[in-house]
């Protein structure tokens, strides 16, 4: 078993692709927040929860000389977003450095630092140049690649930049892409170059959510639609013994509702008409999804009109908490603890599982090869 631990956890995204790739032992798992850490119990009962700062972690002291392979993780993503504010001095754009600590007292031979693309781009590059100087000091050969969760095979379009760290000869091979966008082409009508039947087409919300009652706002249900009709809905059943759970619609008000109904299919704030058009609010707002497209990037506030976008294609409403989920690529059997706007939070921070998952079968490969 390759040993490891899991920082920065949130709700267990990473944990549970890790998981199904198999051949993994997680000896420590930690976050700050109190919800991601009971959400995170509740579906890993057995794996060794510790809900503290990291700052207030002593690794060496915890595990002795006990051997650590693998340290995975990525830190708060908030300080590094391009969507955001990006500034240096959030305390969150420094806690690269707690990682480092856990590796210089553990010195795995191999880690894994997941964040938001914006991490290579942030202070011009010199974030990253320092990440990367700071953790090739101890030895590892630090590589770094741009992953989209939709080409491997989740319902969403979210670019996040994997850096690698190796150790002691170690080898690691960026997982292959196993779907591609079906709407690629090149100005002859034909596939573009990097497309081949190999690939999948990309998982679109129609494939995604189709089994899930078309519910209005202000409602809810629990029970499905249908049985499961394509193979992600299947795989996202897989388990679920249970009713469905957390689908339910946020109820939002007259004046935004004039709004909502009022957004062209895939339309923007700006291609509201006049009349109905809020006079507040960044472009990108007001968004409504496509059916037979994957989702753009899920937020923490995809059940907020007015946020990035999140309205549902066929319904005038915001995604409900399950529908975010499904378009993470959590099961229907996962648990999320807390109020809708925490479990909205825990879900739009998460690594999607199957992105997670592709990362692990390869990381597997590093140890075993």
């Amino acid at each position: 078993m390759i040993q490891m631990i899991d920082l920065f956890s949130g709700v267990g995204g990473v944990a549970h692709g890790f998981r199904a790739a198999g051949g993994f032992e997680t000896l420590l798992v930690n976050d700050v927040d109190e919800d991601m850490c009971d959400s995170f119990s509740k579906n890993f009962p057995d794996y060794d929860v510790v809900c503290d700062s990291i700052a207030n972690l002593k690794f060496e002291k915890r595990f002795g000389r006990k051997k650590i392979n693998l340290v995975i993780g990525g830190p708060p993503c908030q300080a590094y977003s391009t969507s955001g504010k990006r500034l240096m001095e959030d305390p969150r754009a420094t806690l690269y450095h707690q990682y480092y600590r856990c590796l210089v007292e553990l010195q795995p031979q191999v880690f894994v630092y997941e964040n938001v693309k914006g991490l290579l781009s942030m202070a011009g590059g010199a974030l990253f140049d320092d990440v990367r100087t700071l953790f090739s000091s101890l030895g590892y050969q630090v590589r770094a690649q741009v992953l989209n969760a939709a080409d491997y095979g989740v319902p969403q379009e979210r670019e996040r930049v994997i850096v690698v760290g190796l150790r002691d000869g170690l080898t690691f091979n960026y997982p292959e892409p196993t779907h591609r966008s079906a709407r690629s082409t090149i100005s002859s009508g034909e596939k573009d170059l990097f497309y081949s039947d190999n690939y999948l087409d990309y998982i679109t919300l129609e494939e995604a959510l189709s089994d899930l009652p078309l519910i209005n706002a202000g409602e809810s249900s629990t029970c499905y639609a249908s049985p499961p009709r394509t193979s992600y809905q299947k795989l996202m059943r897989s388990g679920n013994n249970f009713l469905l759970t957390d689908h339910n619609a946020p109820n939002h008000g007259e004046s935004l509702m004039s709004v909502i109904r009022n957004v062209p299919p895939g339309g923007l704030k700006n291609d509201i008409p006049i009349a109905f058009r809020p006079k507040s609010g960044f472009p990108n707002s007001y968004g409504r999804l496509w059916w037979d497209r994957p989702s753009t990037t899920i937020t923490r506030n995809f059940g907020t009109p007015s946020s990035a976008r999140c309205i549902h294609p066929l319904r005038d409403r915001a995604l409900t908490t399950r529908e975010g989920a499904r378009l993470q690529s959590f099961p229907d059997s996962f648990v999320f603890a807390g109020s809708r706007a925490k479990k909205n939070l825990q879900i739009g921070n998460a690594v999607p599982p199957l992105l997670a998952h592709a990362i692990a079968k390869e990381i597997k490969k590093t140890f075993t090869s």
